[in-house]
């Protein structure tokens, strides 16, 4: 179906100031609607409270309003400009939240708007916690155990289950906001009243904690036909009980069976269908690592911090489907704009992986509490696209900016081996730098899976590249005399270094291969960074870019981007 020709003008609400769980993603998200709305010809006019963003350029709207994100300041703007319409899902939490407001004033029917896209019955089926758990019953998808609470007075039931510990879920708020485990009743009381003063339904819901449980994330795509794709999904580093904004996320899913990754990209299928969301929609999912057993968690009905992720991991712009898709068009007429030649409803295939770290201020608040659980405390977080996990880590590490550019960090050689392993069973900040150390310590994958749960796939991985640092200490004298014969070679001709040093050329192919900076390398092979990248580049050393595409080189591509890696085959 073509765009709606009704619709002529769209308010689109954006995301207000940035706090923690809601940054420049939605700025990023808000920008790509504004500029796909305008190229379907549509005036575009836009309500945000903060000036410092890219989408309150007055080249990005027809009307821009720096205003107050309220309901009165909405129904001012929606009685001057009357649009034929209100994109609320692509402004976070914060706009969702504002549209359901609006709605519930009366506001769309006093002056003949509507909501566009994903329609309010979805919004609050998705957002409220008892409707969303009575329609996944209804559907036949597993739910944890769980209670719905707005009054702390109705926690009876919910302790005397037994169950412990407990996680309290607030609804209609961001980033975990209110949220938190636990272990007692005195600590469930606490947190529920919290979890209830924060909640804009003074609603929250208390279900058992799937401790050790694997977290995974699929973000979805749906139209107003009911064509529906799976854009990307995600798995978290950490287990269940660390927010998805504060753990490591890789992309595309690494331990995964084909079996459970069709299982769980069904479930999200069913589940977007049934809510009847159209455009953008995150769906989370727990599974159980020692069988086939997995719940819903929940879903976001929205453009989310993870659909920013899946946007630039994939190259498959979801905000700006999600514009096209309120205003009417179904995925199979909006143009896939890297390739030029395929259509939106084609899934994307990813041949890299894209891993994002989250990027915590501690280093401004020293005194601050730095376990990380279910409340969200990332003010940021960087991306990075390689051909596997590890070098996708080591580029992630890099990009942080805290002055570590490997797998040790300043403090975890000076930990005592007890609270070492403290370090490595209560999720932090550092917990990956734990980790390794515990394998620099000689702790095996399946002690420090024990302590945190960590899957042993991702910890064999880290065990590995432990391994090349000190296979890289070992060979620090080769590298040394192949830099003095390098010096040598350019006065007399010399037999080549890979015939000379056979086994230490094909290391340090290897370590730059698996991520390792020449700083890195270079410390550990006891030579200046400088001789370290001359003698790289002397080997042939030296990075290639490849494609980021949607399509993994199925069709050819017109707009895409590229990654470096250390390959042999240059796109």
């Amino acid at each position: 179906m073509p765009k709606d020709p009704s619709i002529k003008k769209v308010l689109l609400i954006g995301s207000g100031p940035i706090i923690i769980g809601q940054a420049a993603e939605f700025d990023y998200a808000g920008a790509q609607a504004c500029r796909s709305l305008r190229e379907e010809g549509i005036e575009v006019v836009l309500i945000n409270s903060n000036p410092a963003t890219i989408m309150t350029d007055v080249e990005m709207a027809d009307r821009v309003y720096i205003e107050p994100l309220s309901v009165e300041f909405v129904e001012r703007i929606v009685a001057k400009e009357r649009p034929d319409g209100i994109v609320a899902t692509l402004g976070g939490q914060t706009g969702l939240n504002l549209a359901t407001q609006v709605a519930e004033a009366g506001i769309l029917e006093r002056y003949n708007t509507r909501l566009l896209g994903t329609p309010l019955r979805a919004i609050r089926q998705a957002e409220d916690r008892e409707e969303f758990r009575t329609l996944m019953r209804e559907i036949g998808e597993p739910v944890p155990e769980s209670w719905i609470i707005t009054d702390e007075s109705q926690l009876g039931d919910a302790i005397a289950s037994g169950i412990w510990p407990l996680i309290v879920r607030p609804a209609y708020t961001l980033g975990g906001t209110g949220g938190g485990i636990a272990r007692n009743v005195d600590e469930l009381l606490t947190i529920t009243r919290s979890g209830l003063a924060l909640s804009m339904r003074h609603q929250v819901m208390v279900e058992r904690y799937l401790s050790g449980w694997k977290e995974v994330e699929y973000e979805v795509m749906r139209d107003a036909n009911d064509t529906a794709i799976t854009v990307c999904n995600m798995e978290n580093f950490d287990p269940m009980g660390v927010h998805t904004g504060d753990s490591i996320v890789i992309a595309p899913s690494q331990t995964l069976s084909d079996k459970e990754y069709q299982m769980l990209r069904t479930a999200s299928l069913k589940i977007i269908r049934s809510l009847g969301i159209e455009g953008g929609c995150n769906v989370q999912l727990s599974l159980d690592p020692h069988s086939f057993a997995y719940y819903v968690i929940e879903v976001n009905p929205r453009v989310s911090r993870s659909s920013a992720l899946a946007s630039k991991a994939t190259g498959y712009p979801i905000a700006r489907v999600s514009a096209k898709i309120a205003i009417g068009l179904h995925l199979d007429e909006i143009e896939n704009a890297v390739t030029r030649k395929t259509l939106a409803c084609f899934e994307p295939a990813l041949d890299y992986c894209v891993l994002k770290i989250p990027r915590w201020p501690f280093d401004k608040f020293v005194g601050a509490d730095r376990r990380i659980t279910t409340q969200m405390k990332a003010t940021g977080e960087v991306m990075a696209i390689d051909r596997a996990f590890e070098p996708a880590l080591m580029k992630a590490i890099r990009s942080l900016e805290v002055g570590i550019y490997g797998l040790a960090n300043k403090t975890g050689h000076t930990l005592s081996d007890m609270e070492l392993e403290e370090a490595i069973r209560v999720p932090h900040d550092e917990r990956l730098w734990s980790i390794t150390e515990g394998f620099r310590r000689g702790m095996m994958v399946e002690e420090i899976n024990a302590l945190s749960n960590v899957d042993p796939w991702f910890l064999r991985k880290l065990e590995g590249l432990v391994n090349l640092e000190t296979r890289l200490k070992v060979n620090a004298p080769a590298f040394k005399q192949m830099s003095k014969a390098l010096e040598s070679e350019e006065e007399e001709a010399q037999e080549p270094l890979e015939e000379r040093f056979g086994s230490a050329v094909r290391l340090l192919r290897e370590a730059k291969r698996m991520g390792f900076a020449d700083r890195t390398v270079s410390e550990f092979a006891g030579m200046s960074e400088g001789k370290l990248r001359k003698l790289r580049k002397h080997l042939g050393i030296v990075p290639v870019y490849k494609m980021v595409d949607t399509c993994a080189a199925e069709f050819e591509a017109l707009t895409p981007y590229y990654y470096s890696c250390y390959d042999t085959e240059d796109e």
